[in-house]
């Protein structure tokens, strides 16, 4: 386990029925989070770190964040830093075709979209895949181009601008592996992190270091 003080932060897993706590949980404690699967909005506010992970449907994913929501975006606002994994990445986004056209939170401009269903594809796209990383982002420092992480998704996202994709993978189409917002403070991966093996333990220590970071050092992608 990596323990250091400038790793040692507060980290809250969203708990709003839906997602893949126990192991996002598991990861983040593997390199010395201290970390609570909690819905309690004193310590969410009171975090250096919010992560909502995500295993389901879009529109009910969203359905069941909606207590949370308000204190999530006061957060995102302040410029905390939040990582959203699978699911909980895809409701970063603007937008999903996921059971009809559905509002996701907005934090990063795009949409979610289901893999063409005419390629011959076997969906859900699962298992182990590369990265093709497009843009510097703190998520992946120390981590280098084609590093193999793992999927299990239908849906995939589909960014507003190409500097808020940093990275990219392949399943059929080109689709976006880790998205991020215009001030990087958001970011979220399509990929499970926690289930990724040493590249996943490294991203998810490479977002502590985010929390350990002044929000005036993000760096403006927009």
């Amino acid at each position: 386990m990596v323990q250091s003080s400038r790793q040692s932060k507060r980290i809250a897993i969203l708990d709003y029925g839906v997602g893949n706590l126990k192991s996002a949980f598991k990861g983040l404690r593997r390199v010395g989070a201290d970390c609570r699967i909690t819905a309690d909005p004193f310590f969410i506010r009171d975090a250096d770190g919010i992560v909502l992970p995500g295993v389901g449907a879009f529109k009910s994913g969203m359905k069941n964040l909606e207590p949370l929501r308000e204190i999530l975006s006061d957060a995102v606002a302040a410029g905390k830093p939040v990582l959203g994994i699978c699911l909980g990445m895809q409701m970063l986004l603007s937008l999903s075709e996921e059971g009809g056209l559905i509002d996701g939170l907005g934090y990063i401009p795009g949409r979610v979209v289901r893999f063409p269903q005419d390629m011959g594809l076997k969906i859900p796209h699962m298992g182990w895949n590369t990265l093709k990383v497009r843009h510097d982002h703190p998520i992946l420092d120390g981590i280098m181009d084609g590093a193999y992480v793992y999927f299990v998704h239908s849906y995939y996202a589909v960014t507003a601008k190409d500097e808020l994709t940093v990275a990219t993978s392949r399943y059929g189409v080109d689709f976006a592996a880790i998205v991020t917002s215009s001030n990087g403070n958001v970011v979220g991966t399509q990929f499970h992190p926690e289930k990724s093996g040493e590249i996943g333990i490294k991203m998810l220590e490479n977002f502590l270091r985010m929390c350990s970071t002044s929000t005036k050092n993000f760096k403006s992608l927009g």
